[in-house]
């Protein structure tokens, strides 16, 4: 496709701009990442101003091309980019970094025209793969891009997303690695091997393509390419140099990372200001979407379940039913599995919904990049899998979480209890991960009502939110009509002769029931409370039980001591002056039948009997 030189000139000076108002804003903050700003800038420049479709005043429209900065340390040519759209002043650009500036290190989604935090390596391509899905489950014409960083190319999750959205044919995704040879602290593996970039990138099924990435031509000659390409995703490889267009940092080792110094800055705009080109065109501008955002009903709450008092009901499987509703009444909810979908029972959702769920097979990085992609797009994302193989995806659940993105993980087949499969299989650590996660919502449910309750007000919720469910079959515990609040704990038995409060989730409720029974008949009243929710927590309903039962709790969880339950209600209660014993797991667990764990582990009732004794003085009794 011919090019005007007009058109080539714009762009080169559009690039040269970039540079010089990413060398300026990092010098004003003192930090920051000139020299990996500035190997991108043409890249930034044809994306901006000639390839991609959007609205420059309304960067947040669902019709727009999406754009996702992987490499997000080179935020100031990001920012730079959109000071030249006109959307933010040059004078803001010399806030980068403030505490009063919404111009951070790494991009956030505190600015409208960034959809999710980057910066940690190796995400951004996952994100733009599940916004590149939400176009196919819309039928939007709308494409998704990703830049990133040569270096990222060694995060491993960068080919799962490679692999999977090769094998799904998606042909509106294109990414652009910028091969600019040097790493943080060296150079990286390949430096600008290009050949083998571009081997590798087929060999998974991309259209690779290599290109001077300070060739505006080139470039949008390849952009051109990835659009006419159907049936597989196009990668953009091109070789860059790192300070380009400054001679004393261009393609220098050390300079990563740093900003110039005031009087090497100057020296640097000088030589930039020497390479415009005189043009008489205006400058370009990005074309607007011509799509409209599909309109959805809005969101549809499920009925209550059909399960009887005492049937016996795996909490796996009710999450699986309760998803299964939701997806016949919302077409804004959508859900990813890792291949366990006949254990984590996804399955019932993938055959009411299967244009709206997405297989993300051994990769658990990539599948909850894809639903931090289609959360930002507008869904309601569910993804699934063991709670132990969710641990992998920790660094993506921390940026969801940073982004409060509406992603929704069910963790299954957790804690001692799931049996002979043994410890690697035992998500032990879970509520630890997800508690730890900036505003979410953990929840807890121990039977099967309360289940669908959970996975429905997970799906209500704005933000991150996670739902424990557990492999045993375990007896339901409340009528279908039960009300369930985040927030909020069930007191499941009480009397006035309680002499101390056990709290616990999960099979570890059913161990307490089983205790208080066994107590009983001994003459010890105990109150047994449901935790349910154990982030936020019911500091209410706890501290009023502590008052009742002598100031003393014991808590007991199917999980390790260091995050969970336990540490939930102390953080509660412990400032009252209420004391606190628990009972959890603390060692490596071992293969063996689920009873014979909980009683090895001693988070058994007859655990719990034992603990009630050893903190209850006799004359108490």
């Amino acid at each position: 496709m011919p090019y005007s030189q007009e058109l080539i000139d714009s762009l080169h000076n559009i690039a040269t701009q970039l540079r010089i108002d990413s060398i300026r804003a990092t010098t004003a903050a003192g930090s920051g990442h000139p020299t990996s700003s500035m190997s991108a800038a043409e890249i930034m420049a044809c994306l901006f101003f000639a390839v991609m479709n959007f609205d420059p005043q309304d960067p947040a429209n669902p019709a727009n091309d999406k754009f996702v900065l992987s490499k997000g340390h080179a935020a100031p040519v990001l920012y730079s980019t959109w000071a030249e759209l006109g959307y933010i002043t040059r004078e803001h650009l010399l806030t980068l970094r403030r505490l009063d500036s919404d111009l951070e290190g790494h991009p956030t989604p505190v600015l409208k025209f960034v959809a999710v935090p980057t910066g940690s390596l190796g995400q951004g391509i996952c994100v733009a793969l599940g916004m590149a899905l939400d176009a196919r489950i819309d039928g939007s014409g709308f494409r998704s891009y990703a830049l990133l960083g040569d270096g990222e190319n060694a995060e491993g999750s960068v080919w799962e997303a490679a692999e999977l959205a090769s094998h799904h044919k998606v042909d509106n995704l294109c990414a652009v690695v910028d091969v600019n040879r040097l790493g943080q602290s060296q150079p990286t593996m390949l430096q600008h091997h290009l050949e083998i970039y571009q081997q590798r990138w087929s060999a998974f099924g991309w259209n690779a393509m290599v290109v001077d990435g300070h060739d505006v031509r080139q470039l949008l000659e390849a952009f051109d390419a990835a659009k006419r390409t159907k049936g597989k995703p196009s990668v953009v490889l091109a070789r860059t140099l790192k300070g380009k267009g400054v001679s004393f940092i261009e393609d220098k080792e050390g300079w990563h990372g740093k900003a110039l110094k005031q009087d090497e800055a100057e020296k640097a705009v000088a030589e930039l200001e020497k390479q415009f080109v005189k043009t008489n065109a205006p400058q370009p501008r990005p074309n607007k979407s011509a799509g409209k955002p599909k309109q959805y009903p809005p969101y549809k709450h499920i009925n209550p379940p059909q399960y009887q008092i005492g049937q016996e009901v795996a909490t796996r499987e009710a999450t699986g039913h309760a998803l299964e509703q939701l997806g016949k009444l919302n077409e804004t909810l959508v859900c990813l599995d890792g291949d366990v979908e006949n254990s984590t029972h996804t399955e019932f959702f993938q055959k009411v919904a299967p244009e709206r769920f997405f297989e993300g097979y051994i990769a658990e990085q990539n599948m909850v990049g894809m639903a931090m992609g289609l959360a930002a797009s507008g869904k309601i994302a569910f993804a699934s899998t063991f709670a132990c193989f969710l641990t992998r995806a920790a660094d993506f659940v921390r940026l969801a979480g940073l982004a409060h993105l509406n992603v929704k993980f069910i963790g299954t087949h957790v804690g001692v209890s799931i049996g002979e499969d043994g410890s690697s299989q035992m998500g032990l650590e879970d509520l630890s991960l997800f508690r730890a996660m900036a505003d979410s919502t953990v929840l807890y449910p121990s039977d099967a009502v309360s289940a669908w309750y959970a996975v429905e007000l997970a799906a209500a919720h704005k933000g991150i939110a996670y739902v424990r469910a557990g492999r045993p079959k375990q007896p339901v515990l409340y009528g279908n009509d039960e009300q369930f609040q985040i927030g909020k704990a069930k007191v499941l038995r009480q009397s006035k002769d309680d002499v101390v409060t056990v709290v616990g989730a999960g099979v570890t409720l059913n161990e307490a029931l089983k205790a208080y029974d066994g107590l009983k008949k001994q003459g010890v009243s105990i109150r047994v409370i449901d935790l349910f929710s154990v982030r936020p927590v019911d500091s209410e309903t706890l501290l009023s039980a502590a008052a009742a039962t002598n100031n003393t709790i014991i808590t007991v969880e199917d999980h390790y001591a260091a995050g969970g339950i336990g540490d939930a209600v102390s953080e509660a209660v412990a400032p009252e002056g209420v004391k606190v014993y628990r009972l959890a797991v603390r060692e490596v667990p071992h293969s063996g039948k689920p009873e014979e764990l909980l009683a090895k582990y001693k988070i058994d009732a007859t655990a719990i009997i034992e603990q009630v004794h050893a903190v209850v003085p006799a004359g108490v009794r």
